[in-house]
C-alpha cells in the first residue's frame, strides 16, 4: 500500500456557477445538489486513497465549504473570481513548498481510491523532478496534474489543458484508470460515469431523477 504522502487540492467553484453546462441533466433536481454531489463523491473517494495524506478544498462557497469539511477535507477560501488555475496556485501554495502536490479536478464521481493511489505512485518512477498529468477520457483535458516535492504546480487547466501541461514540460501518466479519466461536464458525461459506477451522492440523485421522471 502506497505511503499518504500526498496533499491533493481540489478547487470547486460556488455552486450556482459551477458545471453550467449539466444544468438540467436530472430533470427535478436542483443544479447545485448535483454539482455539490460530483465533488462530495471526488473527495470522498480522494480521501479513501492510501497514497492522500490531505484534501484542501479550495473554495468560496459556504455550502461547500461544510459539507466537504465535514468529510474530512481542508477548506482553503478561494480568492474571489481569480479562476480556476489561481484556485489551484492557492490551494499549493496552502499546502506547503516541501509537500508533494497533486491538483484534481472536482468532477469525477466514478473515480475509484485505487486508481488515484496508481496514477500518484507512478509520478515518482518517472524523471526526477517533472510534473505528470492525467489527461481525461477524451484526450485534450486534464484531470489530474501532480508535481513532486519542491517542484511548483504550474497549472494550465482549461481548454486543451493537456497540450498545454505537455508544453510545459509535464509527461503524461498513461494508465487504465477509467474513473480517474471520466470527468463529467455534459449530461453524455454523466451517462459514461454511470456506466462505470457513480459514488453514492451522484448515485442517489440519478435514482431519485430517474423515479421522479414519467416513464
Amino acid at each position: 500500500m502506497a505511503e499518504p504522502t500526498w496533499t491533493v487540492v481540489v478547487p470547486v467553484k460556488r455552486l450556482p456557477a459551477a458545471k453550467s453546462r449539466l444544468r438540467g441533466a436530472l430533470p427535478g433536481v436542483p443544479h447545485e445538489e448535483l454539482a455539490l454531489a460530483l465533488a462530495a463523491d471526488t473527495v470522498r473517494a480522494v480521501l479513501a486513497c492510501p497514497a492522500v495524506a490531505e484534501v484542501l478544498v479550495v473554495t468560496g462557497d459556504a455550502h461547500v465549504a461544510a459539507e466537504l469539511a465535514g468529510a474530512g477535507a481542508r477548506i482553503v477560501p478561494d480568492p474571489p473570481d481569480a479562476g480556476l488555475n489561481a484556485a489551484f496556485r492557492h490551494g499549493a501554495a496552502a499546502a506547503g513548498r516541501h509537500a508533494r502536490v497533486a491538483g484534481l479536478t472536482a468532477d469525477l464521481p466514478a473515480l475509484r481510491p485505487a486508481e488515484l493511489a496508481a496514477a500518484l505512485s507512478a509520478v515518482p518512477a518517472g524523471p526526477p523532478g517533472v510534473r505528470r498529468f492525467v489527461a481525461d477520457a477524451p484526450g485534450d483535458g486534464t484531470v489530474l496534474l501532480a508535481a513532486p516535492a519542491g517542484v511548483p504546480l504550474e497549472p494550465r487547466f482549461g481548454a486543451g489543458s493537456a497540450e498545454a501541461h505537455a508544453a510545459s514540460g509535464a509527461l503524461p501518466l498513461t494508465g487504465d484508470w477509467p474513473g480517474l479519466r471520466r470527468d463529467v461536464d455534459t449530461s453524455v458525461d454523466l451517462a459514461a460515469a454511470a456506466r462505470l459506477g457513480l459514488g453514492p451522492r451522484t448515485a442517489a440523485l440519478l435514482g431519485a431523477s430517474a423515479a421522479a421522471t414519467p416513464a
